[in-house]
């Protein structure tokens, strides 16, 4: 994957460790046994054999050898390729895994996080807000303050950086993700504030969709919305649901699910809204003309006595 660092495997470090887990969670289900049952058989903490199904561990070689013989994965092709997986699920540490934000940002964002950084393409839906990556500080702390009743200072603080550092991370790209962003209607209203933290968040977003990366859609008020939140399903490698996963968020509560059902019913989703949307040439001619009655209202604002 150009512009990544690929390990000997083929694999990048996010894929990898999916493959593991996967391949874990594949086989202790096929076998029929409990998470506990094999802590108990392993001797390891309940907590660990969960951590590494989510994913958020990796597993050491020394380990994965014998859960692999307990679990009946013998065929020595497939340890080989598990074993080599392992190998490249450890990846150099990211800014994610500084200990600043080991307490301030959840699980299933720092994998998030991963994921993007390898993602080939993404589909992105939004019901609310432009998607993080492409949000202005200004925009993102109007934002977040709004949840300072569930979100502590350091933490809002944090969620703001990691922002700007993922947008930093996808910009150093040699090849950035191809990313198709579909915008419920209602995302070019909410200001949260004054309305010139829209407009320059509008417009700052208008700037990348020129570059050509990032391909928008906005679904009018007449097309259904499936929902509240924003969710994402991105592609790691191959364009296909066997090497997706999806990122779900809701107010403060998000999660990653591979589950192949949700994400099929997701991308039938974002599919029908998709082609229900304003094309693309349509949606950058509304946004351009929500930037200019935000113009017209700032300078409202600033004459009124």
């Amino acid at each position: 994957m150009e512009g990544l660092d690929v390990m000997a495997s083929g694999d990048t470090p996010a894929v990898a460790r999916r493959t593991v887990r996967l391949a874990i969670k594949d086989a202790r289900t096929a076998k029929g046994l409990t998470q506990t049952q094999v802590a108990e058989a392993m001797e390891w903490s309940l907590s660990k054999v969960m951590r590494i199904e989510s994913g958020e561990v990796t597993i050491s070689q020394n380990d994965l050898r014998p859960l692999l013989t307990y679990l009946s994965v013998r065929e020595k092709a497939r340890v080989d390729e598990l074993i080599q997986a392992a190998k490249a699920s450890k990846q150099r540490r990211q800014w994610w895994d500084e200990r600043r934000f080991a307490s301030l940002v959840t699980t299933a964002m720092k994998q998030w996080f991963s994921y993007e950084f390898e993602a080939t393409s993404i589909r992105i839906f939004c019901a609310s807000y432009l998607p993080a990556f492409l949000q202005t500080p200004a925009f993102a702390r109007s934002l977040l303050e709004f949840f300072e009743d569930e979100l502590s200072k350091e933490e809002i603080t944090a969620r703001i950086e990691t922002r700007t550092r993922r947008r930093q991370a996808i910009d150093q790209r040699k090849v950035k993700p191809q990313i198709f962003m579909l915008l419920d209607e209602s995302v070019l209203y909410r200001g949260h504030g004054h309305p010139d933290v829209l407009r320059q968040q509008l417009s700052a977003a208008l700037e990348v969709i020129r570059e050509g990366w990032v391909t928008a859609r906005i679904a009018p008020y007449e097309v259904v919305n499936p929902g509240i939140g924003h969710w994402e399903i991105l592609y790691l490698g191959q364009e296909d649901l066997e090497h997706a996963v999806l990122y779900r968020e809701n107010a403060t509560r998000d999660e990653i699910i591979d589950d192949p059902a949700s994400l099929t019913r997701h991308l039938k989703q974002w599919n029908k809204i998709w082609q229900a949307a304003h094309d693309e040439e349509k949606s950058v001619e509304l946004i351009e003309r929500r930037i200019g009655e935000l113009v017209e209202k700032s300078a409202r604002t600033k004459s009124t006595p």
